[in-house]
């Protein structure tokens, strides 16, 4: 397993640290899901959430990594994210609903009824199955030839996101603006509501078909400004040189993105440790300090 773990932190440039860390609570964490899913009917459906730069999607590769490579087990990774609305789709959106819906991210913001599809084919072995993906360099989906297909049977369907498991607040909750962004851009509460609203409904007829929810837990909203600019920048380096470079953000661009998700974000890291069946408690390193597991 260590040759693994190595040539996985060597092909992600992650530190050492990041295989000591995958030793003593990922590995774990994965011999889990796969004593699970090699008993289960049907593939195992596990949702990974985090907020922004929490490490989520690279725990969701690490995971897929070993499914295949150690375990031998067909799984599939994907991100809330590849199923955001079109950048057209979210321009109708926002002049029909509220303008700032133009922006990924919150919920309504994605193609929900596509990403239920694409599940359950998965589930019910209904091969081949199309997945999508998003060009975050360029905000919109890429072309349907650039999709990936499921030709085979899976055990493992991992689904990560920022908002993945999360739930609606109280109504009476979302009468007070939280930052510059909903007190500037939502004076009435039209966004936010309609957010809530949708989360309330086709994001949780998604939510529950998992049958494991992972949580990585930051101490706090106040850290993911400097995750986000980090993200940022590693996606900078990642694209490719004929890539499109008009929606990178500079840190303000950064900081009043981050808005959009506050709320949810917030609401999540007081509710979602409860429900989850595994805890990861980050520090503002994102070191994990604690794990907490739901009792069966």
């Amino acid at each position: 397993m260590a040759p693994l773990l190595t040539e996985f932190a060597n092909i992600h440039n992650l530190p050492d640290s990041y295989i000591q860390t995958a030793q003593k609570f990922f590995l774990p964490l994965c011999e889990h899901l796969v004593k699970h899913a090699r008993s289960a009917e049907r593939p195992l459906l596990v949702g990974v959430h985090g907020c922004q730069g929490s490490g989520k999607s690279t725990l969701t590769d690490l995971l897929l990594f070993l499914l295949q490579r150690h375990y031998m087990l067909p799984s599939v990774g994907m991100s809330i994210d590849d199923f955001y609305l079109t950048c057209d789709e979210r321009a109708k959106l926002a002049e029909a609903v509220h303008p700032l819906l133009q922006t990924r991210g919150v919920p309504g913001t994605h193609d929900m009824v596509l990403l239920q599809s694409v599940l359950t084919k998965l589930l019910n072995h209904s091969m081949p199955v199309d997945i999508p993906r998003f060009n975050k360099a360029i905000d919109d989906r890429r072309p349907e030839a650039e999709w990936d297909r499921i030709d085979s049977e899976v055990k493992v369907i991992l689904l990560e996101g920022w908002c993945v498991g999360a739930v609606a607040q109280p109504e009476s909750a979302l009468h007070n603006p939280i930052n510059d962004l909903e007190r500037k851009e939502d004076a009435v509460g039209q966004w936010r509501g309609y957010a809530n609203e949708k989360l309330a409904g086709e994001y949780q007829n998604v939510f529950s078909m998992l049958d494991q929810l992972i949580m990585l837990k930051a101490p706090g909203f106040h850290t993911v400004l400097q995750w986000r600019l980090e993200q940022e920048q590693r996606l900078v380096a990642a694209m490719k040189a004929d890539d499109k470079t008009t929606h990178i953000m500079d840190e303000a661009a950064v900081s009043r993105f981050i808005q959009h998700y506050q709320r949810i974000t917030e609401y999540a890291l007081k509710t979602l440790p409860e429900r989850a069946d595994v805890v990861f408690d980050l520090d503002e390193s994102r070191v994990i300090q604690r794990v907490h597991k739901r009792e069966a």
